[in-house]
C-alpha cells in the first residue's frame, strides 16, 4: 500500500497517471501559493513540487523537448548570441 504524508502519498508510490494529475494540480495552484500563501504553505507547496517533479524526471529521463523551450531556442527568438 502507497505511504500517505501529510503532502500526499508519496511520489514515488504514484501511478503514472496519477503522478501527472498531480503535477497538473500543484502547477496549477502555484502562483496562488505564492501570492497569498502563509510561508509555510509556501515551504510546503515548494517541497512537494519538487519531490514529483524530481519523480516524473526520475521515470522520463529522455522526455521530449520543444526547440523552443532550449536556451538555443530562446536566443533564436531573441536574436541574442551565445
Amino acid at each position: 500500500m502507497a505511504e500517505h504524508t501529510a503532502r500526499g502519498t508519496a511520489a514515488g508510490e504514484l501511478e503514472d497517471g496519477r503522478l501527472l494529475k498531480e503535477l497538473e494540480t500543484i502547477h496549477r495552484t502555484r502562483h496562488e501559493t505564492l501570492l497569498h500563501g502563509s510561508d509555510d504553505a509556501l515551504a510546503t507547496h515548494t517541497q512537494r513540487l519538487k519531490e514529483l517533479e524530481e519523480e516524473y524526471l526520475r521515470r522520463h529521463p529522455s522526455r521530449a523537448t520543444t526547440a523552443a523551450r532550449t536556451r538555443t531556442g530562446a536566443r533564436a527568438r531573441t536574436g541574442a548570441e551565445d
